[in-house]
């Protein structure tokens, strides 16, 4: 049974990183944004996400990396093609995962939201395994931080004319 203490989940992987900042004051948790990556783009499993997160990527590594790597990007949460669920930021803090965006007419949506990166892209399948922690996290954070509600958008909803994902095989009905 997974549990929330002091903006960490208890019981996943935890690889805290340097990139991110404090809400704003007067903020409140209130929406859940949902994403895929995966490095290099359609490449799943390896330490390539860690390394993106941790500010480590090594631009020489894959080609695609030399555009990415300068990137200053964070999550809260990761979740791999096998349910493992690994936590960046925690909950309390500012992570920097939706870049400029608005959901509901509020503008710079980190500043009350919580980023769950799936290991995925979009045009690929999510697995079982992948829906079943994210709809146990999802709960869970719910639970924690009730303003949220059912506000749980894409990260195409929210940033629309730059992002397209989890992209059309995101079965939303498996996470609801």
């Amino acid at each position: 049974m997974l549990s929330i203490k002091a903006g960490w989940i208890e019981g996943v992987r935890q690889v805290p990183v340097k990139r991110f900042g404090p809400r704003p004051s007067g903020f409140e948790i209130s929406l859940i944004v949902i994403h895929c990556i995966a490095l290099p783009p359609k490449h799943f499993g390896g330490h390539y996400v860690d390394d993106i997160f941790t500010g480590c990527l090594d631009p020489n590594a894959h080609p695609y990396f030399k555009d990415v790597a300068p990137l200053e990007v964070s999550t809260h949460l990761f979740i791999n093609r096998q349910g493992r669920i690994t936590q960046y930021v925690s909950f309390l803090d500012r992570a920097w995962h939706a870049g400029r965006s608005s959901y509901n007419g509020h503008k710079e949506c980190n500043d009350y939201s919580i980023g769950i990166e799936l290991e995925g892209s979009d045009d690929s399948e999510y697995t079982i395994d992948q829906y079943k922690s994210l709809k146990e996290v999802v709960a869970l954070i719910k639970q924690t931080y009730p303003a949220i509600g059912n506000n749980v958008a894409a990260h195409s909803e929210v940033a629309p004319q730059r992002k397209t994902d989890p992209g059309p095989y995101f079965d939303w009905s498996g996470l609801r």
